[in-house]
């Protein structure tokens, strides 16, 4: 098992749980040795995503809690993960809001097989953000 994030840092709880680039070059470079592929050759047998990252600032004294309700209540039909924030699916795409430890934002990550859908997606839980903080 192992955890990640789009910076490269990844987790593998079998060897610490801090977050390791090292490890991850050489679980990539053990993977490629073991194919006997090119980069390019291993790189083509996995699907395109597109990750659109996005961010909204928060003003002072917004519920977010009460805006992620209320989102999760306008999606209730699609799978909706609140792990960590909220994710929600979308036939093979997604969008993953999470508030920022440092900074009064929301961060937005979209992800698809297309940049305009995931551009479309991540606009759109925008616009329910605006929508229901006023």
């Amino acid at each position: 098992m192992i955890g990640g994030e789009g910076n490269g840092g990844i987790i593998v709880p079998d060897f610490h749980y801090g977050r390791d680039a090292l490890i991850g070059i050489g679980l990539f470079l053990s993977h490629l040795a073991a194919t006997g592929k090119s980069i390019s050759a291993l790189r083509s047998t996995y699907p395109d995503y597109i990750i659109s990252k996005n961010k909204i600032e928060l003003e002072k004294g917004i519920d977010v809690k009460a805006i992620f309700e209320k989102i999760k209540k306008k999606y209730e039909k699609n799978p909706i993960n609140t792990e960590d924030g909220l994710k929600i699916e979308f036939d093979g795409d997604w969008v993953h809001l999470r508030t920022s430890n440092t900074e009064p934002i929301i961060r937005i990550y979209a992800e698809s097989d297309f940049e305009t859908k995931a551009n479309n997606i991540a606009m759109q839980i925008m616009r329910d953000i605006k929508e229901f903080s006023m």
